[in-house]
């Protein structure tokens, strides 16, 4: 008797999760393929105006820039650090 009902067991653990996907698909739209027309016609004359679009601006030139200057310290160094406070160093305002 308990291994009929381990059967029951193991069959519903496979036929419910594939009754879930059989239910999903079905439900689901198929997309429509793309509808394509018979025909395609283009334009044969020219544009009677002219575009107006603003002139195109020119591509900056290579420009020089100097360096900022070499500092012994970090680049972010300030002097009201709370590590420079602790320490009592100079530029210390207390």
């Amino acid at each position: 008797m308990a291994f009929s009902h381990r059967i029951a067991a193991l069959a519903a653990v496979v036929a419910i999760p594939l009754g879930i996907a059989a239910t999903s698909f079905a439900l689901t739209d198929q997309p429509k393929s793309p509808e394509v027309p018979p025909r395609v016609e283009l334009d044969s004359g020219s544009p009677t105006t002219t575009p107006t679009r603003p002139a195109p601006t020119p591509t900056p030139s290579d420009e020089v820039v100097s360096r900022p200057p070499v500092t012994d310290g970090p680049a972010s160094d300030d002097d009201d650090d709370a590590a420079d406070d602790d320490r009592g160093e100079p530029g210390d305002d207390g």
